[in-house]
């Protein structure tokens, strides 16, 4: 019997009640959208399927209808469990609203989970997690009151904690490829990324479930070479077929974003307005060093990319992504996951697996809020949750972390010019507070591990200390009284040997940052 058919057809295979896995990444990259849409037009005239449980790694959505957001109808899901969950603000409401039962996991513990599942295991033992919001101590990642099933347990080994995440039968595993034979062997050569498929595929089939692969086109049987085949078609039930398939919702195809060529790119980045996310930016840079294996967060951090460039240092560490990226340079905005001119694109809970590991000597990553134990918000804003991604995995396992955003938001208008920040209308909302809404990094448990973290805004720079956060460095024409220590709801450390940061920084000319590395030993 054929495996190719409708999306109609395939989303009929799904029931009531079941657990389905949804393999894919914000922003339309690798997001089955052709499956998703039938099977909320399934729901909505139907009924069915209902009462399901959703998983998702890497949140998915465009935050205009798609992704989770076409579950997010009332009876269509139970509960959601999901690592990153802005890019899909109704089913985000729903959650917030009670309307579902709702948790966060790490974006690694998932894929990691996935391939547990699918070795029939009783789940994943990690240290990823300790001392933050995921802590069973803690919140237990429940977004909700209603959300009460315990996803993890704290074990000890040999004297050490970790989290015990339990595994779970998984019925339905959704995913994207490029291309199917008639036997539903599926490759991946037009994607940005692989993700978790594989794992996912087969924790499904383990678990006495289905899958269902969307893919561009479709080739005769044995057109496809071994080498190239990602999901076996002995994994998958259901093959459909969508010829408008995209690599994301901004990009079309772009072979150096798939890894098939390399394209010239000196010259192709736009370069940055001087402003208080470039001096960010560039201060941030200033902490890499030659052959630094690093990554780079969503947000601010992808200035660092943009000043790598204009500095001509790409050959001078390697930029990876936690979505499987190694080297390149990554996209940006809603591309972010992708990259062009990778020099890798690996599986997922393989990336997690060196990252956990200690494989990264650096990573620079967004703050909404920080407090005066060192810890870090970044996964809820007053009554919006967004989750944390890869964060967590990254936060804690990273050699040095910097951390880096604005010290005020809400109506902060600043100058950079004259080699100095000019602060014209502050903000209305502090970043540094006595006490984040939820603890996304540990300080305690960075303090522990002896991590070398900074905490990097445009008009002061921060140190994590064993007695606290030290102030370290000010903006050239900032008042530390008036601008920084006022705008504070805690008293800091302050360094007896207080640097003014590098004038060079609040220029628009090149920074030579080869150099001050080098200089800097």
């Amino acid at each position: 019997m054929s495996k190719i058919m409708e999306a109609s057809q395939a989303t009929k295979l799904i029931k009531d009640g079941d657990c389905v896995w949804v393999v894919s990444c914000g922003g339309g990259i690798n997001e089955p959208s052709l499956i998703l849409e039938k099977l909320e037009a399934s729901f909505l005239e139907s009924g069915h399927p209902s009462n399901l449980l959703l998983c998702h790694s890497s949140g998915i959505g465009d935050k205009n209808g798609g992704g989770s957001d076409r579950f997010s109808h009332p009876g269509m899901v139970r509960k959601v469990i999901g690592s990153h969950w802005s890019w899909s603000p109704r089913i985000q409401q729903m959650a917030l609203n009670n309307e579902i039962e709702a948790y966060v996991l790490p974006q690694g513990v998932m894929v990691q989970l996935a391939r547990e599942i699918a070795g029939g295991k009783p789940g994943l033992i990690s240290h990823v997690g300790l001392g933050t919001f995921i802590d069973p101590r803690i919140e237990g990642g429940a977004i909700n009151k209603i959300s009460k099933d315990e996803l993890s347990k704290v074990i000890e080994i040999d004297g050490n904690e970790y989290l015990f995440y339990k595994s779970f039968p998984i019925d339905v595993t959704i995913l994207r490829g490029t291309t199917a034979d008639e036997d539903g062997n599926i490759s991946f050569e037009h994607e940005g990324l692989i993700l978790e498929g594989i794992s996912a595929a087969q924790a499904a089939k383990n678990s006495g479930g289905i899958v269902i692969a969307q893919v561009k086109r479709v080739v005769k049987r044995g057109m496809l070479k071994a080498t190239e085949i990602r999901v076996p078609g002995i994994l998958v039930d259901a093959v459909v077929l969508d010829p408008n398939q995209r690599v994301s919702f901004k990009t079309d195809y772009n072979p150096s974003l798939s890894g098939e060529y390399k394209i010239p790119l000196e010259g192709s980045m736009e370069r940055m307005p001087l402003n208080e996310r470039k001096v960010i930016a560039k201060r941030a840079a200033m902490e890499l060093y030659e052959n630094a294996k690093v990554n780079l967060g969503f947000g601010m951090p992808d200035g660092v990319a943009s000043v790598v460039g204009e500095e001509n240092l790409s050959d001078y560490i390697t930029l990876t992504v936690e979505q499987g990226i190694v080297g390149g340079v990554p996209a940006s905005g809603t591309d972010f996951g992708i990259a062009y001119n990778a020099n890798a694109i690996i599986e997922e809970p393989y990336q997690f697996d060196w990252y956990d590991g200690g494989g990264l000597d650096l990573a620079v990553l967004s703050f909404a809020e920080i407090d005066k134990e060192g810890n870090v918000n970044v996964s809820k804003f007053g009554d919006r949750v967004s989750g944390v991604g890869g964060f967590i995995n990254i936060s804690q396992n990273a050699k040095q972390v910097v951390f880096v955003g604005t010290f005020t938001t809400a109506g902060l208008k600043e100058k950079v010019d004259n080699n100095k920040l000019e602060i014209l209308s502050e903000g209305k909302v502090n970043k540094l507070v006595d006490k984040v809404s939820q603890i996304s990094f540990s300080g305690e448990y960075a303090k522990m591990k002896q991590q070398k973290v900074l905490y990097v805004t445009e008009r002061a720079v921060f140190e994590l200390t064993k007695d606290g956060i030290m102030l370290i460095e000010v903006a050239p024409g900032i008042d530390i009284d008036k601008d920084v220590l006022a705008q504070m709801e805690f008293k800091p450390l302050i360094s007896k040997q207080i640097k003014i940061m590098d004038p060079d920084i609040f220029s628009d000319r090149p920074l030579n940052l080869r150099t001050k590395i080098e200089k800097k030993g």
